[in-house]
């Protein structure tokens, strides 16, 4: 898998978060027309809203295998039951995350996916492997053994999985953080930004504070990301607020080094308070990315050109 789907992960694990308890439930049920799965720790659907905790954040623990899957799809429905069945027998190895591509498009954007049944392995947050199309179960065997072997001794479920063991516990959560968690889950932008705020009000340093209320803002301002907004931008280069638009529409959809492209050239255009607007809205959306990201990197090489 790409360089640029791994980053794309981390960005799209954020957003879709804050109205999960509502999008669960508009899930539709499983009928005979779908290769639905049975209801199992092993086996789970899975949704734009509940994407970061049932995929990324159970990746850190055993591989999730991601089956992208649709109703209309027949080797679909000869894929998935072997999936669900292999599931069934690693005894919590590894995790089957079944998505409805029609249903949740943005997950299937994210992957760029071409084609279904497409299948992806993601350990540690990150893809790692991924095949298309019906594939003979001896050969679905195969691949999953050598994902198995090749992660045994980073990802700790693994191991206790096949020695029958719990693996360690977690620390419990801040209570602090949970509450914010919770005001996302019920799609409370505003309770939420103001949960992590007053971390930061008592905590000036917390980062991971820091990160979520920079989450938290641009999730809201992307779940309103306009398309448009980008040929609206340029078609008005002085238009500080159609640039700030367009660049959060250029990010929500992936394509993240345009828009701090296009925030640096608004600044380099602008000064007094409409340049120190740009500069600090551009100065949030790296707090989005995790640390060490190269785009975030050279956005802030650039920034520093730009204003110096």
């Amino acid at each position: 898998m790409s360089a640029a789907m791994a980053g794309a992960v981390d960005l799209s694990a954020l957003k879709n978060r804050a109205d999960a308890t509502a999008r669960a439930a508009a899930q539709p049920p499983a009928n005979g027309d779908s290769p639905a799965a049975p209801a199992s720790a092993a086996v789970i659907d899975v949704t734009e809203a509940t994407f970061q905790a049932e995929v990324v954040e159970r990746s850190l623990q055993v591989p999730v295998i991601v089956d992208l899957w649709a109703t209309w799809c027949g080797p679909c429905k000869q894929l998935s039951p072997v999936l669900e069945r292999l599931a069934q027998e690693s005894n919590g190895a590894w995790v089957l995350a079944k998505v409805d591509v029609d249903a949740n498009p943005r997950i299937a954007q994210l992957f760029q996916v071409q084609s279904v049944p497409t299948v992806i392995a993601i350990a540690g947050g990150q893809p790692v492997d991924a095949f298309s199309g019906a594939q003979p179960e001896p050969q679905i065997r195969q691949w999953i053994d050598s994902l198995l072997n090749a992660l045994r001794d980073q990802l700790p479920g693994i191991r206790a999985a096949e020695e029958g063991v719990e693996p360690i516990a977690e620390e419990p959560e801040d209570p602090r953080f949970t509450a914010a968690e919770d005001a996302l889950e019920s799609g409370d932008y505003a309770a939420a930004e103001a949960a992590y705020q007053k971390i930061l009000d008592s905590e000036p340093n917390n980062e991971q504070a820091k990160a979520a209320l920079a989450q938290v803002r641009f999730t809201a301002r992307a779940e309103q990301a306009d398309p448009a907004a980008i040929e609206r931008a340029d078609a008005a280069p002085d238009d500080v607020d159609a640039q700030l638009a367009a660049a959060d529409a250029e990010v929500a959809v992936g394509r993240v080094a345009e828009g701090f492209d296009r925030l640096i050239r608004a600044i380099k255009r602008t000064s007094g308070d409409d340049r120190d607007r740009i500069r600090r809205h551009l100065i949030e959306m790296f707090e989005v990315f995790p640390e060490g990201d190269d785009r975030v990197a050279a956005a802030r090489r650039a920034l520093a050109s730009a204003l110096f």
